[in-house]
């Protein structure tokens, strides 16, 4: 696992290079923040992780395979997993952090302009999620 990288991993420079031809300038690996999230954007408290599907257990194809070697052992590592990344979000919500979490899956290059879009759109949201009115409202 020495060789498996945490930071600068090729679905996260994805998301970087599609932040900056945005317009969108930004810290990386806070260490201070819980999580050390992969994206921060401190004067809009806002931050994005981009997870491995993988890793992070992700219901996708590829978050669902299970190695056949060792399985137990990946089993309880990618539940541990699981459960650090929800005490993080939990955090950083409560320290006043907005979260958005990318997955490995989502950086489809046919996916692009969605993944765009949704990037704008968190990051364009001047009030959180939870507190947004309905559209159509105001």
């Amino acid at each position: 696992m020495r060789a498996v990288r945490s930071v600068d991993t090729r679905p996260e420079m994805v998301v970087r290079r599609l932040l900056h031809a945005m317009g969108y300038r930004y810290r990386l690996h806070r260490r201070d923040l819980p999580g050390a999230p992969d994206i921060v954007f401190p004067g809009r408290r806002k931050l994005i992780f981009v997870h491995g599907c993988f890793w992070h257990g992700h219901d996708c194809a590829r978050g669902a395979r299970m190695p056949a070697a060792n399985a137990d052992y990946w089993r309880s590592k990618i539940a541990r997993n699981l459960v650090r990344d929800a005490d993080h979000l939990a955090a950083l919500r409560q320290a006043g952090w907005q979260a958005l979490v990318i997955w490995e899956c989502q950086l489809k290059v046919r996916d692009r302009p969605a993944l765009t879009a949704l990037l704008r759109a968190f990051l364009e949201d001047a009030a959180p999620p939870e507190t947004a009115p309905p559209a159509g409202e105001t």
